[in-house]
């Protein structure tokens, strides 16, 4: 892989969502990530809809540019194999409940007896201490402990609505790749390797808290229930669709007043200034509201858009892909897929010019790698047919790995 992380290794225990979409992110970027997974049956979301050739969408769009190996972590053989693959890499990443890893002696402590330089990512929902440290967690239960049902209702006393997206998944992603860059920059400087934690939770407050906690900036305040900033959340309805608008400036409300040929706004000391619209919110959203409805949406934005107002029409997905903006940016990339056949998929959202991610490797079928990751550990034929035998690794499509089984027996 080509990118600003090759000749990193990543070895990556996590499972689902977070976990891996934090090492997809890394491998995009070049590192080489090494995909532990148990035998028989992999990462649940292999198992999930939406298939073709036998693997899942959403596995496809999490998992590509790895190599993927299956070890049976409960049985000696397969940890002493794990830590083997540990000794080689710079970055451990695991998402398993607080204590899980211990107990199968892969821990911090165990992996950093063999590589004391290593990036060690504990990736958890709730945090290591707390009433809820071993609770199972999934995305909504994250929205809803965080807050973030409640903002996205629009106020306390509204019924909590979920983001219709796994939005602290994606966070935690991000902030699991930031952080292991920013833990391999110090080791750069410094030599040492660390543990760092990470949970869901820490993850998404600290994203929501800048904007949305604002009245819980002052400890001693006394806080009243959130009211509705506004009953319209700036996406309007027009003769054929929907579309957004949204001004702040004095300049851009100007331009929004000739654009909808209502210029008698402007005389109006209700919206006379930024505070005065804040405080009249309601009143000029639904004047707003009731002009859009005369024209089409893309009769709005040539008319908007030459008074120079930021507005956007609502897209469907279907409408995304085909956008000319979108089309612009290459952000979207088609590839073939061993397996699964055309696949269309987002490039690494960042460009770097001095060290550009310019390969794209599909993600890899179960154990599709087991005898190319082992050979590179020194095990030889016999050892893989062996382990095999055993239970302790499964390639089950590995084609090499099954004739070493086959010329075993």
């Amino acid at each position: 892989m080509s990118g600003p992380y090759e000749g990193i290794r990543i070895v990556d225990l996590s499972a689902m969502l977070a976990g891996p979409w934090a090492t997809s992110i890394l491998g995009d970027q070049g590192a080489d990530v090494i995909k532990v997974e148990p035998p028989g049956r992999g990462d649940h979301t292999r198992a999930l809809g939406n298939r073709r050739g036998g693997l899942s969408s959403t596995f496809l769009n999490i998992n590509r540019n790895k190599r993927s190996i299956t070890l049976d972590l409960k049985k000696p053989e397969g940890r002493d194999l794990l830590l083997r693959i540990a000794e080689t890499a710079d970055v451990f990443v695991q998402n398993f409940r607080p204590g899980v890893v211990e107990r199968l002696g892969v821990g911090y402590g165990d992996v950093a007896t063999v590589n004391p330089q290593i990036v060690y990512l504990s990736l958890s929902g709730f945090g290591e201490k707390g009433p809820w440290v071993r609770k199972p967690v999934y995305d909504p239960v994250i929205q809803a402990l965080s807050g973030l049902t409640t903002i996205q209702a629009g106020s306390d006393a509204e019924r909590p609505r979920l983001v219709r997206t796994v939005l602290p998944d994606k966070l935690s992603a991000m902030a699991a790749s930031q952080a292991i860059g920013a833990a391999l920059f110090r080791r750069e400087r410094t030599g040492a390797g660390q543990h760092v934690r990470l949970s869901m939770l820490d993850a998404v407050l600290s994203f929501l808290w800048a904007s949305d906690f604002n009245a819980q900036t002052w400890p001693d305040a006394e806080v009243s229930d959130q009211a509705a900033a506004s009953f319209i959340d700036l996406i309007y309805r027009t003769k054929d669709g929907h579309m957004t608008v949204a001004v702040m400036s004095d300049k851009e409300w100007h331009g929004l007043c000739t654009a909808l040929d209502r210029e008698d706004w402007l005389a109006d000391d209700r919206f006379s200034t930024p505070a005065a619209r804040d405080a009249n919110v309601d009143a000029r959203l639904e004047l707003t509201q009731q002009v859009l409805l005369e024209r089409t949406t893309d009769e709005w934005m040539e008319r908007l858009e030459a008074c120079g107002v930021p507005c956007a029409p609502a897209l469907t997905r279907h409408e995304v892909v085909d956008h000319p903006q979108v089309v612009a940016s290459d952000i979207l990339v088609e590839t073939e897929h061993h397996a699964a056949g055309r696949l269309r998929q987002t490039r690494t959202a960042a460009r770097f010019e001095g060290s550009p991610a310019t390969d794209m490797n599909g993600a890899p079928q179960l154990g599709e790698h087991c005898s190319e990751i082992l050979a590179e550990l020194g095990v030889g034929a016999a050892e893989m047919a062996d382990l095999y035998a055993q239970g302790v690794i499964g390639g089950e499509t590995d084609p090499a790995l099954t004739a070493h089984r086959v010329a075993a027996e």
